[in-house]
């Protein structure tokens, strides 16, 4: 059984001195490290935050980037392609004119030609209408 006698007093004052030196020995520093892991772990966790922010929003950033490059793309594109139409029209346009400036020469000259050969064949008309009388009568003119 339990005496109540000095003894217990030496235990009791033996009890608080062994929680006082396990706690300024041991539970301490442990609870120290706990905490300091603890507020390491808390300031990892908002640089997480913060690096996830920062990628979402260079993410986002380089997604605008190339949707900008992509309607610039487009609007140049189309540019062009506009401009390549008009080219093209203004070298159909030259083209026909050489066309036209060819054939009005071709018929100018088909037309001297023509003149030529006529005023040629002017002055050979008597003699062959001579041939042809001569031929169909059987006989010279």
């Amino acid at each position: 059984m339990i005496n109540i006698d000095g003894s217990l007093v030496i235990q009791m004052i033996n009890f608080l001195l062994l929680v006082w030196a396990l706690n300024v020995i041991l539970y301490r520093p442990i609870r120290g490290i706990v905490a300091r892991r603890r507020e390491k772990m808390l300031s990892l966790e908002s640089g997480i935050g913060q690096y996830e922010q920062d990628a979402r929003n260079r993410d986002a950033a380089f997604n605008d980037g190339i949707r900008a490059a992509r309607e610039k793309g487009f609007a140049e594109k189309a540019l062009m392609e506009q401009q390549a139409r008009e080219e093209e029209m203004k070298l159909i346009e030259e083209i026909n004119e050489k066309a036209r400036e060819d054939a009005l020469a071709t018929r100018q000259m088909i037309a001297k030609e023509a003149e030529t050969v006529r005023i040629s064949l002017q002055t050979q008309i008597g003699v062959f209408a001579d041939d042809i009388s001569s031929k169909l009568l059987g006989r010279a003119v």
